[in-house]
């Protein structure tokens, strides 16, 4: 039996998140800077981003290179907790 709390994941590791929100030209900018704050080496660059069919909504894509879990409890809570962010997983 898996200890309780134990990560699957080995740190450091790549990780996605996507990220989806409201088509707001602001989504972008408070994502990139969330993940900055958690990831300091995230280049913004490579922030994937596709529109809803509808074009109502937007999904962002930023991998990072994850070093804790504490990196990213911290970071999904901060992002879940932003008023222009609907989803992340």
């Amino acid at each position: 039996m898996a200890e309780e709390g134990a990560s699957l994941l080995e740190f450091p590791c790549t990780f996605p998140l996507k990220i989806m929100g409201l088509a707001d030209d602001r989504l972008v900018q408070a994502v990139l800077a969330v993940v900055v704050r958690h990831a300091p080496g995230f280049d913004g660059a490579t922030m994937e981003m596709r529109s809803s069919s509808g074009g109502k909504y937007v999904s962002l894509t930023c991998t990072i290179t994850a070093t804790s879990r504490g990196q990213l409890d911290a970071l999904y809570r901060e992002l879940t907790s932003h008023p222009l962010v609907k989803i992340v997983l």
